[in-house]
């Protein structure tokens, strides 16, 4: 068991997947390692699930769904914020996991902690609002709607915020009265796997599956099983594709995909230039390196005021603190991982190659007594072209492309030039070009004069290639039901 006082290793830790009630490792044996991105160092190894694993876990989740789905939604409601109580017990050991696995400051983890554990509470408070409706019809007839759980719930999560996605995505399909089978990213496996430590006792045998492993087998596994009718991924929308694809070779599933984002923030000539910068930093996400689908990563500034702002915004990137994640003051930590830190790199190079300029950053940072460690400069690009690489394809790392705008038609044309659509931000002083922007703008969540923050109850998800469905609100918690309709002859 990991001790939250440990920050240089997990010794004598052997995570293990949550199958059925029961913790175990792999049925082959087989693990993988956990590296840690500051120092290069495998900290666990932890199981590689297969086929037969995920099998096991939908099976044993085929089992307990019956007795789940007739426990009604109080008690549903009851389990879910037990499970909010032990992440808030522990928060501070989950959030240090999470340091050591992916990389990001302590005190970002910290803040993921408290998001899972008010996400979790919120879906236990709409238990009482999974609920049909009576639709009027003929004179001696009923017409009324059910909404039933699917069954067996398959949810994939990313690496960039382990914790908060294992807990808080359990909340809405348990809610629902759906069993679930979740799987980690494999780059950032431990939090999710001493959560199922935590919960195993807790949970009734086979309501809450966890199991490790790689995309390309245990991930294909769930998708493809085909007693998984609903699924739910957070990731690239390249393999929000593969997915979609694969998913359909069986039988007919409900996806629905949060994939990523290239969001334009959009800085008209009337904004608070002081507000505007400091929604440009929040909105990249740089306290978690840029790793994040909602980061505004399109700066789209008025001609006339770019220079002043692109100035101010460069000298407050270059006062960022790189450093050690566990370091309370480090503001950017470490990439996840050696191909995410290389895939970075080479997109710096395609800006200079485009004829970009860059005004900050640009490059790695030496961290004492980390030389193995994965860590960048948050990085602004000036004088980006609207079609190029830089500015159209996602990066997902600590890389801001400026483009310059001289009239709103032309800054809605470049806002809207991208296969994506998650999130973009306005800056104006003028309500009425923020509002009209709003409605114009191609995605599906818009901050006016703010950036990157979410909240309880608001519907997040994207158009076009950003994705289907929406999270974190009360639609969430309905697409893990099905609509029956009953109609009934009493006259």
């Amino acid at each position: 068991m990991p001790n939250a006082e440990l920050k240089n290793g997990l010794e004598g830790w052997q995570p293990r997947v949550l199958i059925g009630g029961g913790l175990v490792g792999a049925r082959g044996g087989e693990q993988l390692e956990a590296i840690n991105p500051a120092t290069g160092e495998t900290i666990a190894r932890f199981p590689r699930c297969a086929a037969k694993d995920v099998q096991d876990a939908v099976a044993a989740a085929q089992r307990a769904y019956p007795e789940w789905r007739a426990a009604g939604p109080l008690a549903r409601a009851a389990l879910v914020n037990q499970i909010a109580d032990v992440v808030a017990e522990h928060a501070e050991e989950l959030a240090l996991l999470d340091v050591l696995d992916n990389g990001s400051p302590i005190r970002e983890m910290r803040n993921d902690s408290r998001i899972a554990i008010g996400l979790l509470r919120y879906f236990a408070g709409l238990a009482l609002q999974v609920r049909g409706e009576t639709i009027p019809g003929e004179h001696g007839r009923l017409d009324y709607t059910l909404r039933e759980p699917y069954g067996v719930v398959g949810r994939i999560i990313p690496f960039n915020h382990p914790l908060m996605f294992a807990a808080s995505r359990l909340g809405a399909p348990l809610i629902a009265g759906n069993t679930v089978v979740m799987k980690p990213s494999e780059h950032t496996s431990l939090s999710a796997l001493r959560l199922a430590e935590l919960i195993s006792e807790l949970v009734p045998a086979g309501v809450v599956n966890i199991v490790s492993g790689t995309g390309q087998e245990a991930g294909d596994a769930l998708v493809a099983h085909p007693q998984v009718r609903r699924l739910a991924f957070i990731g690239s929308a390249h393999v929000g594709r593969m997915i979609q694809q694969r998913a359909a070779t069986e039988v007919v599933k409900t996806v629905t995909l949060e994939l990523g984002g290239k969001n334009p923030i959009v800085i008209f000539e009337d904004a608070d230039v002081d507000a505007a910068v400091d929604g440009a930093l929040r909105g990249m996400n740089f306290t978690w390196q840029g790793q994040s689908c909602g980061s505004t990563s399109r700066l789209l500034v008025h001609e006339s005021c770019r220079e002043q702002l692109v100035g101010r915004l460069a000298e407050r990137m270059e006062a960022m603190r790189s450093g050690v994640p566990s370091d309370e003051d480090t503001e950017t930590g470490a990439i996840v991982n050696e191909g995410q830190y290389r895939k970075v790199l080479d997109y710096i190079r395609i800006g200079q190659e485009e004829g970009s300029r860059i005004i900050a950053g640009g490059g790695p940072v030496a961290i004492d007594g980390h030389e193995d460690g994965l860590f960048l400069r948050p990085t602004l690009f000036d004088g980006v072209a609207p079609d190029s690489r830089l500015a159209q394809e996602e990066i997902f790392g600590p890389v801001l492309a400026t483009i310059p705008f001289s009239s709103y038609e032309q800054a809605l044309a470049i806002a809207n030039n991208v296969s994506y659509g998650l999130t973009a931000s306005v800056f104006t002083r003028d309500l009425a070009l923020a509002h009209r922007f709003a409605r114009d703008v191609e995605v599906g969540y818009v901050w006016v004069n703010d950036a990157s923050r979410h909240f309880p109850g608001t519907p997040y998800g994207g158009y076009k290639d950003s994705g289907i469905g929406r999270e974190e609100s009360q639609e969430e918690l309905l697409s893990y039901t099905q609509v029956k309709n009953v109609n009934v002859n009493f006259g």
